[in-house]
């Protein structure tokens, strides 16, 4: 560091037990910040001499104890770990933080060097790109590339409609989609098998050019054939080919040839990540058993993560919801395994493949706030407990004002932030935008997979059989509920926008699977604008019972408003011009009986013509008490459904027929059809005007004001 850099420390000196600097040593004493004149000591040049430097210190200080990281690049060449050693004693806490000013920022990338042309025409490239590639010897293999912009591309094919006759591992594909390539174990399929919530990577085991018919070494989640709900979308792609390197910035690896292809977009460096994992706090972990010893009382505040690869799936993972993610699988940046009191705030997660931060296993009072997370492959935060049985140790957390956008740019199911077997945690004030899929997941495991028999990749092996004893079988919700610990969750004051981009049948905010008393209030979930179907701003789905959903705002969002099923509470949510071609459905009732379900102030405000205010499953084709896939009626008739407000800009006639329909079905007696005055509905403001019916009514007015991020309340935060 320069001279400037000298008289900035000796104006403002800050004080820490030890310093790392990338221009420094770890053969020096770590004490101070800068190398001092004669380059005789100065700070530690790793993070992980300096764990091993607190370690020693904790023996004869038992107070907090603080290292400092100055600005700069840190390439690791293995996952930092820390341990139940490097707990602060005590109520003493050990810091490891950005030096105030400055960004030191954690790679695992390393440059590619040696590129040269390539010489001749290279077979199968593309006329478009030939002359243009580069390559170089590499000796082991990776799943991305980073350059000066970012995260590389991958060449990738068009996009394509299985033929039927599909399987798990069989893709039945249209005549010259794929060829029996000589690294056919390099090339991937992705494929958003049957459904439309889910996008699997699957690596060719062969390819049958004469039946056109290619096998994968990995199963899918579901059979792959046309989507069930969206026939006519091209589903499948294949990635790593020469064939389809056509345009600058993609590239192919071909580890039988140890070489990569890139057709540059810029003269920077290339970078290959080497880790999936940057850095990993981790307790005494005894999955099978009943105790844990944590890491406690550890911090990790303003540092930047960068550069990781993205994680595969392996015959062995145990699925989370529709494999959504994994149970205790390394795929993120930044692990807590085995944690409590634990802290990771104002932290920056940005450019790598797989995700942002994990807090797995037992995890009691940890704190992950005020980071910035985006351009990921996969999720950005995921609280993941142990699966369904009497371990509950993942509890009590707190996610606050985290702002999460562009995630999922690889694996597109990744939310925003997913919440699975872990209860009494409260997220609140996160700001989430800009996804393929659902800005947020609440998830346990249903009913029906302790049925199932077999191996199962999905939640089946998540299972704690000997825990629960037995075996599978049919299983009602009361007993199984002791071992759903995703409850008494407050889930508050976030803002959620433009997600569900790509995928569909997916939502704002989403709770299956998991256990009784979650909260969802005061949420606002606006611009969920991109046409997919069966999307929704909050939804409770199959099976989920006991949830309250209060105070939300929901504005111009596509499809539904809020999907409520059996006992579940919607209460004085205000829903705003739901956009659906050709309707919009701003509360949908999917499954009964809705005996105990509440319906109450709330605030269903149409701003098009075709409006749907309560979508009903009612009876048809001679069907009296379910539909055809065997759910029973949902009917607002059934629900406690009163004191409401419907108003339909463009037709208010329209609100008074339906009040009065559901007059006819002994509801609603004191619900009203009036426009309920909000202040400045255009520019997003609901709040009630002064001679607004809604007082009268006792609808509490919701200030969208309060949600979203709030200003940095952390001690290192930025000013």
């Amino acid at each position: 560091m320069g001279g400037a850099g000298l008289a900035k420390a000796a104006e403002a000196p800050v004080k820490a037990d030890f310093y790392v600097s990338s221009s420094g040593s770890d053969f020096w004493s770590g004490t101070i910040a800068e190398p001092d004149l004669g380059g005789k000591d100065g700070p530690f040049a790793t993070l992980q001499r300096a764990r091993d430097a607190v370690r020693e210190l904790k023996r004869s200080k038992k107070s907090d104890i603080v290292v400092l990281v100055r600005g700069g690049v840190y390439t690791l060449n293995d996952t930092v770990v820390f341990g139940v050693e490097d707990s602060g004693e005590g109520d003493a806490t050990i810091t490891y933080s950005a030096y105030p000013g400055e960004t030191p920022v954690f790679t695992s990338g390393l440059p590619i060097e040696g590129w040269k042309p390539v010489e001749g025409e290279l077979p199968g490239l593309p006329p478009v790109a030939q002359g243009k590639v580069l390559e170089a010897a590499v000796s082991r293999s990776f799943k991305t590339l980073y350059d000066g912009e970012g995260r590389l591309p991958r060449a990738r094919s068009e996009g394509f409609i299985p033929i039927k006759g599909g399987s798990r591992n069989r893709l039945h594909y249209p005549e010259g989609k794929l060829k029996a390539w000589s690294n056919v174990e390099d090339v991937e399929i992705i494929v958003r098998p049957h459904h439309a919530w889910i996008t699997n990577i699957l690596p060719l085991a062969s390819v049958d050019e004469s039946q056109n018919m290619a096998y994968t070494s990995l199963d899918a989640t579901y059979a792959m054939n046309v989507l069930h709900f969206l026939k006519d979308t091209e589903s499948c792609w294949v990635e790593n080919v020469l064939e389809e390197l056509d345009e600058p910035g993609e590239w192919v690896l071909n580890t039988q040839e140890g070489k990569v292809y890139l057709w540059p977009r810029s003269d920077s460096p290339v970078l290959a990540p080497q880790l999936i994992e940057l850095v990993r706090i981790e307790g005494d972990v005894d999955v099978e058993g009943p105790v844990d010893v944590p890491v406690r009382n550890l911090e990790i505040r303003g540092l930047t993560f960068t550069q990781g690869d993205r994680y595969l799936v392996e015959k062995d993972d145990a699925g989370l919801q529709h494999d959504w993610d994994f149970l205790d699988k390394g795929n993120a940046l930044l692990r807590l395994r085995g944690t409590e009191n634990c802290v990771i705030a104002d932290c920056h997660f940005t450019q790598s493949g797989s995700g942002a931060i994990r807090v797995d296993l037992h995890a009691i009072g940890n704190e992950i706030s005020g980071n910035r997370i985006n351009a990921l492959g996969g999720a950005g935060i995921l609280l993941c407990g142990y699966g369904p049985g009497t371990k509950d140790v993942n509890r009590n957390n707190l996610v606050y004002n985290n702002h999460i956008h562009d995630v999922g740019e690889i694996y597109m199911h990744s939310p925003g932030i997913m919440i699975w077997q872990s209860g009494e945690n409260r997220v609140a004030n996160n700001l989430i935008h800009d996804l393929p899929y659902c800005g947020m997941i609440v998830s346990g495991c249903m009913t029906h997979f302790f049925e199932k028999k077999g191996d199962g990749r999905e939640l089946t092996r998540t299972i704690r059989w000997h825990e629960i004893g037995g075996g599978p079988s049919e299983k009602t919700l009361d007993e199984v509920r002791p071992f759903l610990h995703t409850h008494d969750n407050l889930v508050e004051y976030n803002e959620i926008h433009n997600v569900m981009e790509k995928l569909g049948d997916g939502n704002g905010i989403y709770i299956r699977g998991a256990g009784a008393n979650n909260v969802i209030r005061r949420n606002y979930i606006h611009h969920l604008v991109t046409p997919m179907l069966m999307q929704a701003a909050i939804r409770t789905d199959g099976g989920q019972m006991d949830t309250l959903i209060t105070e939300n705002v929901i504005y111009k969002c596509m499809a539904q408003g809020i999907i409520l099923k059996l006992n579940n509470q919607a209460i004085n949510n205000i829903v705003v011009d739901v956009l659906a071609p050709p309707r919009g459905y701003y509360l949908s009732l999917r499954e009964g009986p809705l005996n105990d379900a509440v319906i109450q102030k709330n605030i269903l405000y149409s701003r098009g013509k075709d409006t749907v205010f309560i979508d009903e499953l009612e009876p048809g084709n001679g069907r009296k008490t379910e539909d055809r896939r065997g759910r029973a009626l949902a009917r607002a008739m059934d629900a406690d459904t009163d004191l409401n407000i419907y108003y339909s800009e463009t037709d208010p006639v329209l609100a008074q027929q339906m009040l009065q329909k559901q007059r006819e079905n002994g509801v609603d007696e004191r619900s009203k059809a009036v426009d309920p005055l909000f202040i400045d509905p255009e520019n997003g403001d609901f709040r009630f005007a002064p001679n607004s019916p809604a007082w009268q009514m006792g609808i509490v007015p919701v200030d969208v004001s309060e949600m979203g991020l709030r200003k940095p309340v952390s001690r290192y935060a930025e000013k």
